[in-house]
């Protein structure tokens, strides 16, 4: 088992099924954060963690974001994934220290960006996100978070301040042995083009979303 040098400066032993490729400081609008990347040797997939300042290993602002390509990039109001990626990033800028580990191979909650797509389609003839997967026969969600732990286990953090929504995010983190002390809300304003989708989330995916009793006015 060889080892490599940390983004703290420790040395820690590499793992055989996700790799640490690279470390390099990434100036970015939020903030100079370092990209830690990772090859997942069991899923071919190439990831990246964005660590902010000294993070430490206790009660680390962390956000896990699946990917989204038409949301984090493109600007779809369909979700509001680029807005929880963008509120991450300037969170964890805010706080001096964090990581943000972005989870390539999630897009449309593990299903691709085809399926999405497709799965998109049905929703604009009335399913909703989770009948839409289904109609296609198509899990409701396949992701997988155990990468995301090995990351965190990698940049030495133990224990977390986990920014999301989503009670499985903090259900996957600790069956792979990274504590949570704390699940902090990442709740973005809706709008009309994705209430329908964030109530399915609330009421189908237990995602909680208490601001969405305020907004009743765009139904």
């Amino acid at each position: 088992m060889t080892e490599n040098i940390g983004v703290l400066g420790k040395k820690t032993p590499q793992r055989s099924d996700v790799e640490r490729v690279v470390n390099v400081a990434l100036p970015t609008a939020y903030g100079k954060f370092q990209a830690v990347g990772y090859f997942d040797h069991e899923r071919g997939d190439e990831q990246v963690a964005l660590v902010y300042g000294d993070p430490g290993a206790d009660r680390v602002l962390t956000r896990l974001h699946s990917e989204c390509l038409t949301g984090d990039a493109f600007g779809s109001r369909h979700c509001e994934c680029g807005d929880q990626l963008a509120a991450a990033l300037r969170a964890v800028a805010a706080e001096g220290s964090g990581v943000v580990v972005y989870l390539r191979g999630h897009e449309g909650r593990g299903i691709g960006l085809l399926a999405k797509l497709r799965a998109m389609a049905l929703q604009a003839e009335g399913l909703d996100t989770v009948e839409a997967n289904l109609a296609l026969g198509l899990p409701v969600d396949a992701r997988d978070y155990g990468v995301a732990a090995r990351i965190l286990g990698d940049l030495g953090v133990r224990s977390v301040r986990l920014m999301s929504n989503n009670p499985r995010k903090r259900e996957a983190l600790v069956r792979h042995g990274i504590q949570v002390a704390e699940q902090v809300p990442l709740l973005i304003p809706p709008c009309e083009s994705n209430l329908t989708y964030l109530r399915t989330k609330r009421e189908r995916l237990d995602h909680h979303l208490p601001h969405l009793d305020a907004v009743a006015h765009l139904s």
